[in-house]
């Protein structure tokens, strides 16, 4: 149940974005036009960078049932079955989220080189692969016009990545940083996300019921992303920016006595979520399971 001080943070976190642009813009106005004491102006900005950085309340429910949104053999990566929060942090819902792409091809993960030549999105096998509803529900967001990048399969490219890009799509929201993606409401305060989604690729409007195992999408390469993957995540509010993240157990999902050597991360930890998949681990799954 939420407090009034849950509530408030809510609030608060939906409007990171707002945050960063005020301090990103205060900086620049005290450091070209204002002339005021910089010891006030840095306590100012100070707080409202930490505004940005205010996340919503921990949702206090246990594992969700649900069905797989891939099928075939997938591995998981950054996932709870490993940690939480799966992702590092717990803002923009990700407290349980998990990423999901085809198992490597070679025991060992490949050598970042010094080029900035990458591979193109359809190099990689997981690109254009159907991704489907977990469960019955709304369609309640669809973002679908991102164009799909190469990967970030050098040093260079993923420096950029993660320093110039990465600051962009903060500023650009959460759409940036998701990528093209598709939202569902299934009722009981339990909303899913699938993102970094194939430009184009939704067959689903906002206000269509979809079944569970039903098509919504395929795997793309758009928002915050090295290589063309499926992230998924539940979570109890319809957007990113202010919902908790919630746990998930899904059925029709059969672990293999099989790791990806490139995709695993060691040992579980103590946080990790039961009957979750670990990272590197591969499993097969079945739609609608």
């Amino acid at each position: 149940m939420n407090t009034p001080l849950d509530s408030v943070r809510r609030r608060v976190a939906r409007m990171r974005r707002l945050w960063l642009a005020l301090f990103v813009a205060g900086v620049v106005l005290t450091s070209t036009v204002l002339d005021t004491p910089w010891t006030a102006t840095f306590v100012v900005l100070v707080a409202i960078l930490a505004l940005a950085f205010v996340g919503p309340p921990r949702a206090g429910r246990g594992p969700v049932e649900t069905g797989s949104p891939v099928h075939g053999r997938w591995v998981a990566v950054n996932g709870p079955g490993s940690r939480v929060p799966s992702h590092g942090v717990r803002s923009y819902g990700q407290a349980y989220a998990v990423d999901l792409l085809h198992p490597s091809r070679t025991a060992v993960k490949p050598r970042l080189g010094w080029g900035l030549r990458t591979r193109p999105a359809t190099a990689y096998s997981s690109y254009g692969e159907p991704v489907y509803a977990v469960a019955a529900g709304t369609v309640v967001t669809v973002r679908d016009r991102l164009r799909d990048h190469r990967g970030r399969d050098t040093w260079p490219t993923l420096v950029w990545m993660m320093v110039v890009e990465a600051f962009f799509r903060e500023l650009g929201g959460a759409s940036r940083i998701l990528g093209n993606h598709v939202v569902v409401d299934h009722g009981d305060g339990v909303w899913s996300a699938y993102a970094h989604l194939r430009r184009g690729s939704a067959v689903v409007r906002v206000g269509d019921r979809v079944a569970g195992g039903q098509q919504l999408a395929e795997v793309g390469n758009t928002g915050n992303t090295t290589e063309p993957h499926l992230h998924f995540q539940l979570m109890d509010a319809p957007y990113v920016t202010g919902a908790a993240g919630l746990p998930w157990r899904w059925c029709g999902v059969t672990e293999l006595d099989e790791t990806d050597p490139a995709r695993a991360t060691g040992a579980r930890r103590s946080t990790a979520l039961d009957d979750v998949p670990e990272n590197g681990r591969i499993f097969e799954a079945v739609v609608g399971g």
